[in-house]
């Protein structure tokens, strides 16, 4: 302002005549709304609020770093921690609840699983078995489901938090992975020593068929349907394709390598395997159980996400430090985005708008837009992320 106005006083005399005689206030007021305009405008290029946030609403990411034993808070507008929260050895497993305001996960090192309010940030423990690894929630997220390493899977009610069921007889070896039918009839449950899965009932988790599978099962996908189930292995190139109703064992597919994770099509019509001997995926017709395309992805593509419509796949390359993007519909790689080093999960935020990839090896959360898609930055987090959830509350 000083020097607009020392730049008018040095004008001619003449020229001040031709200016009304208020001409100091307007121009005041120009220079005002210009610079009041030109803030408006930078404040929403900068925006990063998707339209559902209002004031007092929190979009955050949780990380699960299971080298400390803590989850670290990410806010999601800022793109910088809010919090560190201590929750016992190993953590794993994190997941928000659907229908409350909690994270659950589950302390390998502790044996319980942990509740976090996400309002206050207090952490509650629940004693559950030895060596937990995994939890899912019911399909009206009523109770939580933890499959035990040293034990079967035990059940907890949600609004209680206390054990309601357990897996007996436990399996020999342990459970490695369970999935939860979206009927909510079933929970499956991989016995990793005994290279089979147990079907159990989900209201009082009895036994009510047990299938085999493949080696050292890993990873389990339940179609939307409830009909059938695919089980991956650690150790060997097969799927195990299963029925659910009457139980029975459908097929056993040669994918060409180990099975790091399953990811299955929305619609149910296709399962993708990512495999670090492959290194791609392999797709899988769930209405014919045969085994079709194959696309190479990386170095070793360990985690991945399908969007909602289906069209798109992001894959974490683990071995490269970066994120691939897949079309399905043609079976085509787009591109990729650098990240951290050693991508293990990643999940897509509120709105499909962006992806968080938790980074094990050097301790970050990255987030990349998915136009491009770019990298946006990296947020440090605690030590060896590897899981995270979402949570809008």
């Amino acid at each position: 302002m000083l020097l607009c106005e020392a730049y008018v006083a040095a004008e001619p005399v003449f020229s001040r005549k031709l200016l009304p005689a208020n001409w100091r206030s307007y121009l005041r007021l120009t220079v005002t709304l210009v610079l009041l305009a030109a803030a408006a405008t930078c404040e929403v290029m900068r925006e990063r609020r998707p339209t559902m946030l209002r004031p007092g609403v929190h979009l955050y990411a949780y990380l699960a770093n299971g080298g400390d034993g803590t989850v670290t808070v990410v806010d999601l507008v800022s793109l910088a921690p809010v919090a560190t929260i201590s929750v016992g050895p190993q953590p794993l497993s994190i997941a928000a609840q659907p229908n409350r305001k909690e994270i659950w996960g589950v302390s390998e090192g502790g044996g319980y699983a942990w509740v976090i309010d996400a309002p206050t940030g207090r952490v509650d423990r629940i004693p559950v078995c030895g060596e937990p690894v995994s939890l899912a929630f019911s399909p009206d997220a009523a109770r939580a489901y933890v499959a035990c390493a040293a034990g079967g899977v035990v059940a907890i009610d949600c609004a209680t938090r206390r054990v309601v069921a357990r897996e007996h007889p436990a399996p020999r070896g342990g459970t490695s992975a369970l999935a939860v039918a979206p009927n909510g009839k079933w929970v499956l449950a991989a016995n990793r020593g005994e290279a089979s899965v147990s079907l159990l009932d989900a209201a009082s988790l009895k036994p009510l068929a047990t299938l085999p599978v493949a080696q050292d099962p890993n990873s389990i996908v339940v179609l939307p349907d409830s009909s059938k189930a695919l089980v991956g292995s650690a150790t060997t190139n097969f799927v195990t394709v299963l029925r659910l109703d009457p139980p029975s064992l459908v097929t056993r597919l040669a994918t060409g390598g180990r099975t790091n994770s399953l990811l299955l099509k929305p619609d149910g019509g296709e399962v993708y395997v990512l495999s670090p001997d492959t290194h791609g995926l392999t797709v899988i017709n769930t209405w014919t159980n045969e085994v079709g395309d194959y696309l190479q992805l990386g170095a070793d593509p360990a985690a991945g996400v399908v969007t909602r419509d289906g069209s798109l796949l992001y894959a974490c390359d683990a071995g490269g430090s970066r994120v691939a993007v897949v079309n399905l519909g043609f079976r085509e790689l787009l591109g990729s985005a650098p990240t951290g080093t050693h991508p293990v999960a990643c999940v897509l935020g509120l709105e499909e708008k962006m992806l968080l990839v938790a980074d094990r090896d050097s301790n970050d959360l990255a987030v990349i837009a998915r136009e491009g898609p770019h990298l946006v930055t990296l947020v440090p987090v605690g030590k060896q992320p590897d899981s995270l959830a979402v949570k809008l509350f």
